[in-house]
This record gives structure tokens, C-alpha cells and sequence, in this order.
């Protein structure tokens, strides 16, 4: 019986400790909702209620933009031209928090066709892998970073 109570105190002080509520892992969720609708419409209007200033954002050619402004600047331009009326819808998402303040959100995506202007490669109905980075800044959660890679092998 003590090694039953030890168990439950030990599970419960851990889950206290964690922070975390289904609560939070739908915030969480909505921060990236939030994202892939902007994303869908090419304005990002919206990404100062989801991001924070210092978002960063690490492109599929490996380039890093720092700086929730110049980070707007380039989304807004790559999708006023490549990615004019591209859209993605989210196949799966899983999250992992990493303290009570941040957590690690994996999606995998499904994106409309888009050719690259460089080297005239379509991409049909790609799957792209999204890691976002969301952290709890004054009660909200906030995007800080986020990395798309091109999924080579779905």
C-alpha cells in the first residue's frame, strides 16, 4: 500500500510540475491554426496576435530570417509571388512540451501545387514537415520560430 500512495504522490507532483493542460495544448494548436490561415491567405495580417517580435523563420533553402518584421517581409513577398494562392492543410500535428513555457510542435503538411522559379521544379501535393516553436510570453503563447523542411520521401 505505501509503494501504491508513493506512486500516486510521485505521478501527481509530476504532473503538477509539468504545467501543462490539455488547456494549453490546444492554444498551442490554435497559435498554429492561426499560422497556416495566414499562410493560406498570403498576408499574415494576423501574426502579431500569434507571434512574438523575435520570431524566427528558417525557409526549405535553409535560409534564416530574424525579427518578426523582416520575417513578415519576406512570407509577404514569397507569397505575393512563388506561393500566390498556395495553400497547405495540416495532416498531423503532435506536440511536446519542453518546460511549462515552451513547447515543440511537429506537422506534417500537404501543400497545393507551386513550381520554383529558379529551376522550373513543380511541386505537386508535397508533404513538408513544419517544427514550430511556441512559448508562453506574459499568459499567451506565442510563435518564436518555426522550420519547414521538404518531406524527400513521404
Amino acid at each position: 500500500m505505501k509503494v501504491f500512495l508513493l506512486i500516486c504522490l510521485v505521478s501527481l507532483l509530476s504532473f503538477a510540475s509539468n504545467g501543462q493542460s490539455s488547456q494549453d495544448e490546444q492554444l498551442i494548436r490554435n497559435v498554429v491554426k492561426s499560422f497556416v490561415s495566414d499562410y493560406n491567405n498570403g498576408d499574415f495580417k494576423n501574426a502579431s496576435f500569434y507571434t512574438s517580435i523575435d520570431w524566427v523563420h528558417i525557409n526549405p533553402g535553409g535560409g534564416i530570417t530574424r525579427g518578426r518584421e523582416d520575417v513578415l517581409n519576406e512570407v509577404r513577398a514569397i507569397h505575393q509571388t512563388m506561393l500566390k494562392g498556395v495553400k497547405i492543410t495540416i495532416d498531423t500535428m503532435t506536440i511536446r512540451f519542453v518546460t511549462t513555457d515552451v513547447a515543440m510542435l511537429n506537422a506534417v503538411h500537404t501543400s497545393d501545387t507551386y513550381i520554383t522559379p529558379k529551376n522550373g521544379i513543380r511541386h505537386e501535393k508535397e508533404k513538408q514537415m513544419k517544427t514550430y516553436v511556441v512559448v508562453r510570453q506574459k499568459g499567451k503563447w506565442l510563435l518564436t520560430l518555426d522550420q519547414n523542411t521538404i518531406i524527400s520521401n513521404p
